[in-house]
C-alpha cells in the first residue's frame, strides 16, 4: 500500500476547500496518492505540470481537485480535459462529477458517437469543465458551439496514447489556439521523447516535473505471469482458465478486431458470459457494453486496445493479454486496468515461441522479471494439419537448399556463342567474366580540375 498512498499527508493538509474535502469523503478517499500529493500543490501554485506515475495511482483526481478547488462557478468552459478514447472521456467526466458533487462546478463529456445536441445543451448548463476526445473538441469548436477564450487549465490524460493513435495535429491545433495565459497539465503513466516535445513547446520555461514512477512502470500489487502456448491452442486455454480459476471479472486484449470478434465467438459458443469492444462497435453499443460490466453483470469483457485506457472499474481481478501488444508501452497500460488504488490484481499473458523477443522488451521497460507459469492443468491439442502441411513444405525445401538456387541460375552472357562470334565480339581476345556494373542510368562520374 506505501507503493500508492502517501500516509503522511492528508487532503486537508494540500489546502483544498472544503467543499472538495467534503467530495472526496463521500468518495471514500482516505489517504492521497503520492502523485495527489506531489501534483496537487504544483497546480494550486498556477505552474505548467507534467506527471508521470503508474496506473491506478489517481492521475485523474490529481489533476480534478485543484481544479475544483480553484475554479469559478461564473465562467463556463474554463476547463478543457483531453484524452485519447470515449470510453476515457466518459470514466474522467464521471469520476469528476463524483469528486465534485459538493461544488457548483459542473463537468461536460464530448465525445462522438452521442447526440451533439444534447452535449452542447450540457455545456450551456454548467460546461465548466469539458472533457472529450481532440477530434469532436476541434469538431465543435470550428462549428462555434464552443470556445476556447476563458479556458484557465487545459489537461492533456494519456498523452503520449493521443500522439500515438493519429490526435497530433488537433492537439498541435488546440494548444496553439489557446494564446491567452494558462496552465497545461501533461499527465500520463510513460512519457517519451515525443511528449517531451511537445511540452516543450507548449509549456512555460518554469514547468515542473512531477514523477511516482520510480523503479518499475507497474505496481507490485499486479502479479504478473505468463504461459508458453502454441498460437492454435490459445482460445482452449483461455477456455481453461475461465472455468477453472474462476475470476471475478476479466479483461481480456486482443491485438486485432478481427482476433477480439472470433474469441468472443468462441467463449459464447462454450457458454461464456463475454462480449466485445472494439473502435467498430457503434458508441451506444459500447457504451451499453461498459454499463454492464460497471454493474456486474458481465464477467469477460474481449477488447483491443481501445480498452486499455479509461476502464477504471474496481472489481476486475484479472487482465490477460492474449496477444502481447506490439508496443511494449501498451502492456503498462494494459496491466494496469487491475489493481487499482491498491487494490490486488493479475496479469497473465499468453506468448507464443515467436513473442520471446517482446517478451523481453516489455520486462525491460516495466523493470519488472515476468514470472513463467507452469500449468500442467491444461494438455495442449494436436498440431492442425495446415500447420503440419507447412512445416513438411519447409523441410521438403530445406532438404536440397540449391534446388531454388538452380532454377534461378542465369547463364553467363557468352554461353550461347560460337568461338567465332567470340572472337569477332571482344577483337582484343579478352573477354569479359561478368555483366557490366549497373549504374541505373546515372552518366558517368567526371573529374574536374
Amino acid at each position: 500500500m506505501s507503493e500508492v498512498f502517501d500516509s503522511s499527508v492528508s487532503f486537508e493538509s494540500l489546502g483544498l476547500r472544503s467543499s472538495v474535502l467534503r467530495g472526496l469523503k463521500e468518495a471514500a478517499y482516505e489517504q492521497p496518492t503520492h502523485i495527489q500529493v506531489k501534483l496537487i500543490p504544483e497546480i494550486m501554485a498556477g505552474h505548467d505540470v507534467m506527471g508521470q506515475a503508474k496506473t491506478g495511482t489517481g492521475k485523474t483526481a490529481a489533476f480534478g481537485l485543484p481544479i475544483f478547488h480553484a475554479a469559478d462557478s461564473d465562467t463556463p468552459m474554463q476547463a478543457l480535459i483531453l484524452v485519447p478514447t470515449r470510453e476515457l472521456a466518459a470514466q474522467v467526466s464521471s469520476e469528476l462529477d463524483n469528486l465534485g458533487r459538493f461544488t457548483p462546478i459542473r463537468t461536460s463529456c464530448i465525445i462522438g458517437g452521442e447526440s451533439m445536441r444534447n452535449q452542447v445543451q450540457s455545456v450551456k448548463h454548467g460546461g465548466h469543465i469539458i472533457v472529450g476526445t481532440p477530434g469532436r473538441i476541434m469538431d465543435m469548436y470550428g462549428r462555434r458551439l464552443i470556445r476556447f477564450q476563458q479556458i484557465r487549465w487545459v489537461v492533456l490524460d494519456e498523452v503520449d496514447r493521443m500522439l500515438d493513435i493519429g490526435f497530433r495535429d488537433d492537439i498541435r491545433k488546440i494548444l496553439s489556439t489557446i494564446r491567452h495565459d494558462h496552465q497545461t497539465i501533461f499527465v500520463s503513466a510513460t512519457i517519451g521523447p515525443e511528449v517531451e516535445r511537445l511540452a516543450r513547446q507548449f509549456t512555460k520555461s518554469d514547468t515542473a516535473r512531477v514523477t511516482s514512477s520510480k523503479g518499475a512502470l507497474t505496481v507490485t500489487l499486479v502479479q504478473q505471469k505468463y504461459f508458453t502456448v502454441e498460437p492454435w491452442d490459445k482460445p482452449q486455454l483461455l477456455l481453461h482458465v475461465l472455468r477453472h480459476e474462476d475470476p471475478d471479472t476479466t479483461l481480456v486484449f486482443c491485438r486485432t478486431k478481427a482476433t477480439v470478434h472470433r474469441v468472443t465467438q468462441y467463449l459464447r459458443n462454450h457458454q461464456i458470459n463475454a462480449s466485445e469492444i472494439h473502435g467498430d462497435l457503434h458508441q451506444h453499443k459500447r457504451t451499453r457494453v461498459m454499463d454492464s460490466m460497471r454493474g456486474g453483470n458481465l464477467h469477460v469483457l474481449i477488447a483491443s486496445d481501445l480498452a486499455a485506457r479509461g476502464l477504471d472499474i474496481d472489481h476486475i481481478s484479472h487482465v490477460i493479454n492474449y496477444d502481447l501488444p506490439d508496443d511494449p508501452e501498451l502492456y503498462v497500460h494494459r496491466v494496469g486496468r487491475t489493481a487499482r488504488l491498491g487494490r490486488m490484481g493479475i496479469a497473465w499473458s499468453f506468448v507464443t515461441s515467436a513473442d520471446g523477443q517482446l517478451l523481453t522488451e516489455i520486462e525491460k521497460l516495466t523493470g519488472v522479471l515476468i514470472e513463467k507459469l507452469d500449468y500442467s492443468k491444461f494438455k495442449p491439442g494436436p498440431v492442425p494439419q495446415d500447420v503440419l502441411n507447412q512445416r513438411a513444405a519447409e523441410v521438403h525445401h530445406v532438404a536440397d537448399p540449391t534446388e531454388s538456387i538452380k532454377s534461378r541460375a542465369i547463364p553467363p552472357p557468352t554461353a550461347s556463342l560460337s568461338a567465332a562470334e567470340m572472337a569477332a565480339m571482344f577483337p582484343n581476345g579478352v573477354i569479359p567474366k561478368n555483366l557490366p556494373r549497373r549504374t541505373l542510368g546515372a552518366p558517368l562520374r567526371t573529374r574536374y580540375k
